[in-house]
């Protein structure tokens, strides 16, 4: 089990990324446009520095949902090796089970 600090810290990151979402894309629409005065670029990527770190989705970390692991993450699923394993085991995931051949 992950330190729920680390959990914690994570959500909260999205909560941010998703309350500046629309406000980053605007500005990163300025900065990338080809019709913006030089200044309004100035202008877009000091605003975009003004924002909350933790606003850019790069700082989200892929956490298991059940066990808040955070490396050995599958996608598709959510859930951390041990923890997918452990559902295929009981059947819990449709359309997946254990290799045999």
């Amino acid at each position: 089990m992950a330190k729920t600090s680390m959990v914690n810290r994570d959500l909260r990151r999205r909560k941010l990324v998703q309350k500046h979402a629309s406000k980053r894309e605007a500005l990163k629409k300025i900065i990338s446009s080809p019709t913006a005065s030089y200044e309004e670029k100035m202008e877009a990527a000091a605003k975009l520095q003004k924002l909350p770190r933790d606003s850019s989705p790069s700082r989200i970390r892929n956490r298991c949902e059940l066990s808040g692991r955070p490396r050995g993450v599958y996608r598709k699923f959510g859930l951390g090796r041990n923890k997918l394993r452990e559902a295929t085991m009981r059947g819990d995931v449709p359309g997946l089970r254990k290799a045999s051949w």
